[in-house]
């Protein structure tokens, strides 16, 4: 398809530099517009004193959604990055002292849920088989058909090929159904930060997570998950996406019949703009009244997703303790997600993940040093002052040393604490949410927002607020539904 028809993007994370992949493919003239000083949204990476830390997500999951986007141009993901399976998925620090090495292997992982409870590694096999189930019929028939409206909802494959998902269900009930172990049942939903939610107000049609965790495998790319960003970056050059970095967008408009765009140094006249700058920002603060499809009311009702106490840590010599994935769990977490849901403040017993590339991955700090962070969920929109962030600090790593042995303070030679604050100046977060709106009942599917805009023509918003949501395959999926639609709006 040949086209003069010009697109701008505004937002450089994951479903931006879809979206731009997928309409510069497709003939349109494209520039994506990022306001940091590289792209990747909350996918950034911080590089200093020698150490590459992932600013964002850390696991990559479903690799069978990367394959598919690289595939969809003639290329692979190995032409661009090695990957690395991980074995143990992941390590457990519970809190009374129980440490768990969750194999890769499901059958092994199974023998080690039976250590816990009789019964459970066949249970855990059932559980897979419907972790499984729900996978495929939800990936093949909701989420890569795009059925964005609940017309989508109403024909009798939809309705056929729904049996047996769950939306009324919650997590924490149908695990329930499994195991009694609080342990077993804590591995099973811990995937569920990575959705914005608790297990008392996700659906249960996530068990597909358990799916993704043991059947489909962790893997880690070479350089951490910046090296993906990188391919999609040089990918969209080599589709012929202009990329204008440090560059903030301050309206979006439309004038006599045309979208514009304006910037902190220029005005931009296009054919339709994709913005992949937080949603709720965009609508509350980019757009003009008339054309804002939902109001402040609007999106200061939704549950939103946690924001996180991020510490970026260098450290002297090894970590011997910590895995690549860990995670330190209190005995019973309820209360960390009541702090984060219910009655925001920070937790005093906190459930955190430590992430440990250098593991794996000797380029990403020097020579005899690891690079490692800690992220802690926490209320969005929490205020903490210089003296809080202190002391929580402290908490942490006295946590950390306490339930894993691996005692930091002496050895840290570069530290960066990132929170609420800076979610919202780095990435202009709505609240300080570290991922968007939560995947509870009323904002999952269907219910999340729309990708095309209500009021204003030729504007369509991607990534993880939009449908299918939260995560980094998710994004992947909504830039290129977002192109279909623009492409198809535009011929």
């Amino acid at each position: 398809m040949g086209t003069e028809k010009d697109i701008i993007v505004v937002g450089g994370g994951f479903g931006g530099l879809s979206a731009a992949c997928f309409l510069a493919d497709s003939g349109f003239n494209v520039e994506l517009i990022e306001k940091n000083h590289e792209v990747g949204g909350r996918a950034s990476v911080l590089e200093e004193d020698d150490y590459r830390f992932d600013m964002g997500p850390s696991w990559y999951l479903m690799p069978d959604i990367f394959e598919r986007f690289f595939n969809k141009f003639d290329r692979d993901p190995e032409e661009f990055y090695e990957l690395h399976r991980l074995d143990p998925n992941y390590r457990i620090f519970f809190k009374d002292g129980d440490l768990m090495d969750v194999p890769a292997d499901p059958d092994e992982a199974g023998e080690l849920f039976e250590e816990y409870e009789d019964g459970a590694a066949e249970q855990f096999q059932r559980y897979l088989e419907k972790s499984e189930e729900t996978y495929e019929i939800g990936m093949n028939e909701f989420v890569l058909k795009d059925r964005n409206n609940f017309r989508d909802y109403v024909s009798l494959d939809v309705l056929r090929n729904a049996r047996g998902i769950s939306l009324i269900k919650k997590m924490q009930d149908h695990v329930e159904e499994y195991f009694d172990n609080p342990k077993l049942q804590q591995v099973m939903q811990y995937t569920l930060v990575f959705l914005g939610g608790s297990p008392e107000n996700t659906p249960a049609l996530y068990n597909l997570m358990s799916h993704v965790d043991f059947n489909m495998g962790v893997y880690y790319p070479e350089g951490g998950i910046y090296s993906v960003i990188e391919a999609m970056e040089e990918l969209a050059e080599e589709k012929g996406v202009e990329i204008s970095t440090n560059e903030e967008v301050r309206k979006i408009n439309r004038v006599e019949g045309k979208n514009t765009v304006v910037t902190d140094t220029r005005t931009v006249e296009c054919d339709a703009v994709v913005s992949n700058a937080d949603y709720a920002f965009a609508e509350t603060e980019l757009l003009p009244d008339e054309y804002t499809t939902y109001d402040r009311d609007y999106w200061e009702s939704r549950t939103y997703a946690p924001s996180a106490f991020l510490m970026y840590l260098g450290v002297e010599g090894d970590l011997e303790n910590l895995d690549h994935h860990t995670l330190v769990l209190p005995e019973e977490w309820d209360d960390h997600f009541d702090r984060i849901f219910d009655e925001p403040a920070l937790p005093e017993n906190p459930a955190y993940y430590v992430c440990n590339p250098s593991e794996t991955d000797d380029t990403v700090a020097p020579e005899g040093h690891s690079a490692l962070f800690i992220l802690v969920p926490i209320a969005a929109d929490l205020e903490l002052d210089e003296e809080q962030r202190k002391e929580f600090r402290e908490l942490v790593l006295d946590d950390l040393a306490e339930n894993t042995g691996e005692d930091l303070r002496e050895r840290i030679d570069y530290e960066r604490i990132f929170a609420g604050e800076e979610f919202k100046k780095r990435y202009n977060s709505f609240n300080g949410t570290a991922l968007g709106i939560a995947h509870t009942l009323r904002q999952t599917s269907v219910f999340r927002p729309k990708q095309r805009s209500k009021k204003m023509p030729g504007l369509y918003y991607t990534g993880q607020y939009t449908n299918p949501g939260i995560g980094m395959p998710m994004c992947l999926i909504s830039g290129e539904h977002v192109a279909e639609k623009v492409e198809e709006d535009l011929e």
